[in-house]
């Protein structure tokens, strides 16, 4: 209730009049401004010398009220992989940590196009023009203002570096005619075939880069990358002898400053490389081919890799058939089958041929992706949507269920489960215990060595 004042007489009574309200808005937003400033102030200082915090949740915390407050700097980068398979592009956006300026990622944009740059092996101009529609996508991403402060990089993998040089050359050449065009950071470095040990090293910056991992070097985890070409091993060395493996040691920078690495690249064992070499067995010139690792009923299935369609079909001699086991009784069924251990055969010769178990590997945590994830995820050993970890034997029995079903939707997941398989448990020496971790994101990042490729160029 206002207060009630008395004016002056009229007609002999006086007359009472209610005080008016004064605008006090103004001085309360003032008020709670510099209340909330100071208690930002004094978490920023009380953060700082509690002790048994460790330093690195001090700075996220500090960094937490700093961009609160409007204190950081907005950092872009834009990389494009171009793969075997297809190209992606990704828009990334940092900021400044408030205290030491290490890059913090706040998003990213990621869209993809269908097929990779090396299926342009012959015509070059048109495989720029498909790298040309990411960058727009780009565009759109990141303020017009920090387009000219925003580098843009393509690096390709695997699949140029499988084309003739003469054709890969000429990919390379279009899309740097390209990148000329655009607003963005742009140098005679800006495209080019990336090496496989740079493919590793960036892969496993990012998994450990999202989990936060490289405060404690000993916490990180081995990432195991899988492409349609290559595939790539990475870990921080701890055992006498994976470091004694001299040519595979090298240095990653991280936050917490430079740390060696093992990683190892192997071309050729990619999962489209793979499956073009277990297809054309004892038969490599030939484009119309036989496997022991497709089903009978596949015929004339259409296979694009490194430039050349291959046609692909199941044997065609007598098949093996299923015995199913019925309501009361078993029922012969007409259904032919892959013979799994003549595929597999093939395939850990393969593998083997080429890659050799690491002793230290089963031990760590280990984070696999890319074609890991997608076959894994395609035949319901996790969610898609999720993630999750599996054991090794999984990856087996999924591939044995794959070499038992006549399925001419799926004409190669046999072959790929299988190679899969084998390369964990054969080539890399994994148990059938080994309990592996398959994610296409990590707290809603995707993980790709694109950003590591990223956060390397801003540094």
């Amino acid at each position: 209730m206002q207060p009630l004042l008395y004016g002056k007489e009229q007609n002999g009574k006086q007359v009472r009049h209610r005080k008016s309200k004064k605008p006090e808005t103004s001085g309360l937003q003032k008020s709670l401004f510099c209340l909330i400033l100071s208690a930002m102030i004094l978490t920023i200082f009380t953060i700082m010398y509690i002790d048994y915090i460790p330093s690195h949740l001090k700075h996220i915390a500090i960094d937490k009220v700093a961009k609160a407050l409007g204190y950081h700097k907005p950092v872009h980068a834009v990389v494009i992989d171009a793969g075997s398979t297809g190209s992606r592009v990704l828009a990334f956006t940092f900021h400044k940590a408030y205290l030491d300026d290490h890059l913090i990622l706040d998003k990213e944009l990621f869209e993809f196009t269908k097929p990779g740059l090396s299926f342009f092996a012959d015509k070059p101009e048109e495989g720029a023009a498909s790298i040309a529609s990411l960058i727009e996508k780009a565009k759109k991403e990141i303020p017009q203002q920090y387009w000219s402060s925003t580098p843009l990089i393509l690096k390709a993998t695997a699949g140029l570096r499988l084309l003739p040089e003469d054709k890969a050359d000429g990919l390379l050449n279009a899309v740097r005619k390209l990148f000329k065009e655009t607003p963005f950071i742009t140098n005679d470095e800006s495209v080019a075939i990336m090496d496989g040990v740079d493919e590793g090293i960036f892969s496993w910056f990012t998994v450990n880069f999202l989990l936060d991992k490289f405060y404690d070097p000993k916490t990180t985890v081995a990432a195991l990358d899988l492409g349609g070409g290559s595939t790539q091993v990475t870990f921080y060395p701890a055992t006498p002898s994976s470091l004694a493996a001299k040519e595979y040691i090298h240095d990653a920078l991280t936050p917490a400053g430079t740390l060696p690495v093992y990683t190892h690249s192997y071309l050729g064992l990619g999962l489209m490389a793979a499956r073009k070499h277990i297809i054309t067995l004892n038969q490599p010139e030939k484009t119309e081919v036989t496997s022991s690792c497709i089903n009978h009923v596949v015929k004339n299935k259409k296979f694009h890799f490194a430039g050349k369609d291959y046609f692909v079909s199941g044997p065609d001699e007598k098949y093996q058939k299923v015995h199913m086991k019925g309501d009361e009784t078993f029922v012969d069924l007409d259904v032919p089958v892959i013979n799994y251990k003549e595929c597999s055969g093939d395939i850990i010769k393969y593998v083997s041929s080429i890659a050799k178990p690491l002793a230290e590997l089963p031990a760590l945590n280990i984070f696999a992706f890319s074609y890991y994830f997608d076959r894994a995820s395609e035949v319901g050993l996790i969610d898609e949507a999720v993630g999750g970890r599996i054991k090794l034997n999984e990856f087996e029995k999924a591939a044995q269920n794959a070499c038992n079903t006549a399925n001419v939707e799926q004409p190669f997941m046999c072959l790929d489960l299988t190679f899969i398989w084998a390369l964990l448990h054969k080539g890399f020496g994994l148990g059938p215990d080994t309990t592996i971790y398959l994610y296409k994101k990590i707290n809603g990042h995707e993980i790709s060595w694109a950003l590591g490729a990223a956060h390397h160029i801003l540094n």
